[in-house]
């Protein structure tokens, strides 16, 4: 019964939210299993250019430490955000969304080649975090039971937070900068006067993504509602 009802909460999820995640615990599990190795996954300008080693441009995005706190943390953020944004603002623009991870990769390609970063999935998660932060910034949020504040603060605390764990600075403000650049591309530059939409998205990724019906039966996870997770008594986000 619960294998029933997780494999149809499994099939109901989005199509970019399941096929992100699924390739994180995958290349996550992978490892863990010793089946490849992360220095085959980091990111590496030398062996990328010289070596033609691409998948390094696809796996620094996948892969977010062995199975622990930090990753169960990640991917339940990873998980719920990129939902809900590919449930909200982006429901029925799939072709958009993909354009935003395009869009969110490469920016975080190019600062990575003038920072020294191995692994960018945490920046990734926290620019979909940003980028859903900004567009719901009257809900109110609760972080470890300790803290309540609106939600554009929420990539700040996400910070702090990273930093009390020891984790390097670079990667959430990476994340919150190409979160920004992509939300002021999308969302403020386009309504300002003279402005216009900069990023467009591909007609190949339209015909792609967007050609597909609606689900009759969908129903959206609730945004008034993030996190949602009960961390019993070490950290709750509702």
């Amino acid at each position: 019964m619960a294998y029933q009802s997780l494999r149809q909460e499994y099939l109901h999820m989005p199509v970019v939210t399941r096929a992100y995640t699924t390739a994180c615990v995958i290349t996550t599990l992978a490892v863990q299993l010793d089946l490849v190795s992360p220095f085959q996954l980091y990111f590496n300008p030398i062996l990328i250019i010289k070596r033609y080693q691409l998948w390094r441009l696809i796996t620094t995005f996948l892969f977010f430490g062995t199975i622990g706190f930090n990753f169960v943390f990640n991917m339940i953020f990873t998980y719920k955000y990129c939902r809900m944004l590919e449930e909200g603002s982006f429901r029925g623009r799939t072709a958009d969304f993909v354009m935003m991870f395009l869009f969110g990769g490469v920016c975080m390609i190019f600062l990575a080649f003038f920072v020294n970063l191995l692994f960018l999935g945490h920046a990734f998660t926290i620019m979909l975090v940003y980028v859903w932060s900004r567009r719901t910034p009257f809900v109110r949020m609760n972080f470890f039971g300790i803290l309540n504040f609106q939600a554009p603060y929420l990539p700040w605390v996400l910070l702090g937070f990273s930093v009390l764990l020891g984790n390097a600075i670079w990667v959430d403000l990476i994340g919150i900068a190409v979160g920004h650049i992509y939300y002021f591309t999308e969302d403020v530059f386009p309504r300002l006067r003279g402005g216009f939409r900069i990023l467009k998205t591909p007609q190949i990724l339209k015909t792609l993504f967007d050609a597909h019906n609606d689900d009759p039966d969908f129903t959206p996870l609730p945004e008034d509602r993030p996190g949602g997770f009960n961390w019993g008594r070490a950290a709750n986000v509702q």
